[in-house]
């Protein structure tokens, strides 16, 4: 593929007052196989850079992806562009034994916006995430210090993510919240009640593993015969049909590989029949 001919295509939609196109970048894989450092950071820059380059305005990370990684090489490849929005998340801790550990204390995520801050190059986040409720603090207790955050200017927007319906709304009275991140994929519809309300609501849904390979396994077969009529790959099928899933969805497929973002991005181009959405809808109902 070019470098220089592929297009972000998709939808907009609004986070906050900011307008961004609804296929994003999910900057996890910038760290490598093991979410860690990656070999070639230099790389991993210039990946996040061509997303830029190729329309992408929505990159998602985390302060836990390295830990600390993702989030310094995005701010040293792009530093605060007002033309691009960056979401990250606290609430995760990551061990030396790779484990992600709850840890929602109200301390805890004041001291960590900090930190962000510093390795994103930014004075105000653009959008901030809770990554998980921890059983070990009160859900109310770790909401309200990202409210206290956004009254503070620290923060523009507040997210959640893997939470109930019921945590949303429990969120909700608390803060107004842009957007929730929660695990939907072609295969996996688990947080489906969640989906709905955003889409009645207006909230955008970031699905994580928007693509993941062992959920399209399970439907390679429906997923080869469409690709065929577009040629096109699984992957890029199965993105097209999350874009038109609802139209508060934000998909963040990652990549730290030029090629495959590009093809990613490519998906925005495709419009499938309402009788192919169909059929994948069907899929796992």
């Amino acid at each position: 593929m070019s470098h220089n001919s592929i297009t972000n295509e998709s939808e907009t939609f609004e986070i906050g007052e900011t307008t961004v196109h609804r296929l994003g970048f999910g900057a996890m894989r910038l760290c490598g196989d093991d979410i860690g450092a990656p070999d070639d950071e230099a790389a991993a820059r210039e990946v996040v850079r061509h997303a830029v380059d190729c329309g992408v305005d929505f990159i998602d990370t985390a302060d836990s992806y390295g830990p600390a990684v993702s989030e310094r090489l995005i701010g040293e490849a792009i530093g605060d562009r007002d033309d691009v929005v960056v979401a990250t998340k606290a609430g995760l801790l990551r061990n030396d034994s790779g484990d992600w550990i709850t840890h929602g204390d109200p301390d805890y995520i004041r001291n960590q916006v900090l930190t962000s801050l510093d390795r994103l190059q930014t004075d105000t986040i653009d959008l901030y995430q809770f990554h998980r409720p921890d059983d070990d603090t009160p859900f109310e207790d770790s909401i309200a210090a990202f409210a206290e955050l956004k009254d503070d200017g620290l923060v523009d927007e507040v997210g959640v993510s893997n939470v109930s319906a019921e945590l949303l709304d429990r969120a909700r009275e608390q803060v107004e919240i842009a957007t929730v991140q929660n695990r939907y994929n072609l295969n996996d519809r688990g947080s489906r009640e969640v989906l709905e309300i955003c889409a009645d609501d207006g909230i955008g849904f970031i699905p994580w593993a928007p693509i993941d390979g062992d959920d399209l396994a399970a439907h390679g077969d429906l997923l080869d015969d469409i690709a065929a009529e577009y040629d096109a790959t699984r992957r890029q099928i199965a993105l097209a049909w999350l874009l038109e899933r609802a139209d508060v969805m934000l998909p963040i497929p990652g990549t730290s590989d030029l090629e495959h973002l590009e093809s990613n991005v490519a998906a925005s181009r495709l419009s499938l029949s309402d009788a192919e959405i169909q059929r994948l809808t069907d899929a796992a109902e």
